[in-house]
Protein backbone atom coordinates (compact mmCIF):
# COMPACT_ATOMS: atom_id res chain seq x y z
CA UNK A 1 0.00 0.00 0.00
CA UNK A 2 2.69 2.63 1.22
CA UNK A 3 4.48 1.89 -2.14
CA UNK A 4 1.77 2.67 -4.53
CA UNK A 5 0.81 5.75 -2.43
CA UNK A 6 4.94 6.75 -3.22
CA UNK A 7 3.98 6.22 -6.57
CA UNK A 8 0.81 8.62 -6.49
CA UNK A 9 2.91 10.98 -5.13
CA UNK A 10 5.73 11.09 -7.93
CA UNK A 11 3.38 11.28 -10.49
CA UNK A 12 2.00 14.33 -9.35
CA UNK A 13 4.34 15.85 -8.54
CA UNK A 14 6.04 15.69 -12.04
CA UNK A 15 2.51 16.44 -13.86
CA UNK A 16 2.81 19.74 -12.02
CA UNK A 17 6.66 20.19 -12.18
CA UNK A 18 5.52 19.94 -16.69
CA UNK A 19 2.28 21.97 -16.03
CA UNK A 20 4.92 24.93 -14.69
CA UNK A 21 7.68 24.31 -17.43
CA UNK A 22 5.18 24.60 -20.04
CA UNK A 23 2.71 27.54 -18.80
CA UNK A 24 6.80 29.58 -17.92
CA UNK A 25 6.48 30.39 -21.57
CA UNK A 26 3.04 30.72 -22.65
CA UNK A 27 2.31 34.30 -23.01
CA UNK A 28 -0.38 34.82 -20.00
CA UNK A 29 -3.33 36.89 -21.17
CA UNK A 30 -4.25 38.28 -17.70
CA UNK A 31 -1.70 40.96 -17.66
CA UNK A 32 -1.94 44.48 -16.19
CA UNK A 33 0.77 47.00 -15.94
CA UNK A 34 -2.28 49.28 -13.91
CA UNK A 35 -0.99 47.62 -10.16
CA UNK A 36 2.31 47.57 -8.59
CA UNK A 37 4.26 44.48 -8.10
CA UNK A 38 3.83 42.62 -5.34
CA UNK A 39 6.56 39.78 -4.05
CA UNK A 40 4.74 36.41 -4.18
CA UNK A 41 5.47 33.99 -1.81
CA UNK A 42 2.90 31.17 -2.61
CA UNK A 43 1.96 29.73 -6.22
CA UNK A 44 -2.23 30.90 -5.49
CA UNK A 45 -1.04 34.40 -4.59
CA UNK A 46 0.80 34.36 -7.67
CA UNK A 47 -1.93 32.92 -9.89
CA UNK A 48 -3.80 36.33 -8.20
CA UNK A 49 -1.18 39.18 -8.68
CA UNK A 50 -1.45 41.42 -11.83
CA UNK A 51 1.66 40.73 -14.21
CA UNK A 52 3.83 43.13 -15.27
CA UNK A 53 4.04 43.39 -19.19
CA UNK A 54 7.23 43.45 -20.20
CA UNK A 55 6.29 44.36 -23.90
CA UNK A 56 4.20 47.27 -22.89
CA UNK A 57 5.22 48.87 -19.39
CA UNK A 58 6.74 52.03 -18.30
CA UNK A 59 10.07 52.58 -17.11
CA UNK A 60 9.13 53.17 -13.81
CA UNK A 61 6.25 50.06 -13.79
CA UNK A 62 9.94 48.04 -14.58
CA UNK A 63 11.70 49.33 -11.96
CA UNK A 64 8.85 48.49 -9.36
CA UNK A 65 9.71 44.74 -9.89
CA UNK A 66 12.14 43.34 -7.59
CA UNK A 67 16.02 43.55 -8.62
CA UNK A 68 15.28 45.68 -11.81
CA UNK A 69 17.43 49.00 -11.66
CA UNK A 70 17.32 51.55 -13.67
CA UNK A 71 19.89 49.62 -16.42
CA UNK A 72 17.85 46.97 -16.11
CA UNK A 73 14.55 48.63 -16.99
CA UNK A 74 16.44 50.20 -20.29
CA UNK A 75 17.55 46.73 -21.34
CA UNK A 76 14.17 45.44 -21.02
CA UNK A 77 12.89 48.13 -23.24
CA UNK A 78 15.73 48.08 -25.78
CA UNK A 79 15.19 44.47 -26.42
CA UNK A 80 11.39 44.83 -26.91
CA UNK A 81 9.62 42.87 -28.05
CA UNK A 82 9.49 39.68 -26.51
CA UNK A 83 7.59 36.67 -26.99
CA UNK A 84 7.88 34.65 -23.88
CA UNK A 85 8.82 36.28 -20.25
CA UNK A 86 11.67 33.43 -19.91
CA UNK A 87 13.23 35.60 -22.87
CA UNK A 88 14.86 37.69 -20.11
CA UNK A 89 17.27 35.13 -19.46
CA UNK A 90 18.07 33.78 -23.57
CA UNK A 91 18.62 37.79 -24.08
CA UNK A 92 20.95 38.16 -21.40
CA UNK A 93 18.83 40.91 -19.51
CA UNK A 94 18.64 39.34 -16.12
CA UNK A 95 20.32 36.16 -14.07
CA UNK A 96 18.66 32.87 -13.71
CA UNK A 97 18.56 33.49 -10.23
CA UNK A 98 16.47 37.52 -10.60
CA UNK A 99 13.93 35.65 -13.35
CA UNK A 100 13.35 32.97 -11.05
CA UNK A 101 12.16 35.98 -8.48
CA UNK A 102 10.11 38.15 -11.60
CA UNK A 103 8.47 34.79 -13.59
CA UNK A 104 5.63 35.03 -11.59
CA UNK A 105 5.20 38.77 -11.54
CA UNK A 106 5.87 39.43 -15.24
CA UNK A 107 4.08 38.54 -18.58
CA UNK A 108 4.90 38.55 -22.28
CA UNK A 109 1.68 39.93 -24.05
CA UNK A 110 1.62 40.50 -28.09
CA UNK A 111 1.19 43.77 -29.54
CA UNK A 112 -2.69 44.25 -30.55
CA UNK A 113 -3.38 43.68 -33.87
CA UNK A 114 -4.21 46.50 -35.64
CA UNK A 115 -7.45 46.50 -38.29
CA UNK A 116 -5.97 47.68 -41.53
CA UNK A 117 -8.61 48.73 -44.19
Amino acid sequence: MKRSHGLILMVAALAFAATVALADDTPNASASTSAPAKTVHHAKAAAKTPKTDINSASKEDLMKLPGIDDATADKIIAARPFKTRSELTSKNIVTSAEYAKLRMLVAAMPAPKSASK
